[in-house]
């Protein structure tokens, strides 16, 4: 039982320090790279609220949801996918 105690101790106190590690962008200087607040936001208060943030982030268009889009990454660059009424729909993320 002792043992179990201290497998289970461990895989609590390991979880504290593997958490922070892999939820780091793989951008440099992009602390913050997903915004799920601005769901449902109107896509010209996100971009402002978004370029507030991170000033890095100079390319924020807006893409009419379920267009096709390129799989490139680019660390500039958040994708504000709207509706017809120009509502966010989907989480932005940078890439």
């Amino acid at each position: 039982m002792e043992k179990l105690t201290l497998v289970v101790a461990f895989l609590l106190l390991s979880s504290i320090y593997i958490q922070p590690l892999t939820a780091q962008s793989i951008c440099p200087g992009v602390k913050k790279d997903t915004w799920p607040e601005l769901l449902g936001v109107p896509a010209k208060l996100a971009k402002r609220i978004i370029q507030k943030e991170n000033r890095r982030l100079t390319n924020i268009p807006n893409v009419l949801n379920g267009s096709p889009v390129t799989k490139d990454l680019r660390c500039n660059r958040v994708r504000l996918f709207v509706n017809v009424l120009d509502y966010v729909v989907q989480t932005p993320r940078v890439g």
